[in-house]
């Protein structure tokens, strides 16, 4: 019973893949086809990056004044008296 049991998933694993690779490939073939507008998708794209590398680096800096001030009020300052 166990000996045919890795066979049926290793094929089921196969097929699901495989059927996944297919509609991914056909999917990307179709968007590429459609696109006529890619200069204005192009410009979309880059202004979400850059308002996302924005807030990441604001948040960055806010974590590390928020860190700063909880160190120095709690007393864990490590520089020599």
């Amino acid at each position: 019973m166990i000996d045919w049991t890795p066979i049926v998933f290793v094929t089921f694993k196969a097929l699901v893949l495989a059927t996944g690779m297919f509609f991914a490939i056909k999917w990307h073939y179709d968007q590429g086809k459609k696109d006529k507008d890619k200069a204005k998708q192009n410009r979309a794209v880059l202004r979400a990056s850059g308002k996302v590398v924005a807030i990441f680096a604001l948040l960055l800096l806010a974590l590390g004044i928020v860190t700063f001030f909880v160190v120095r009020m709690a007393g864990l300052d490590m520089t020599m008296p």
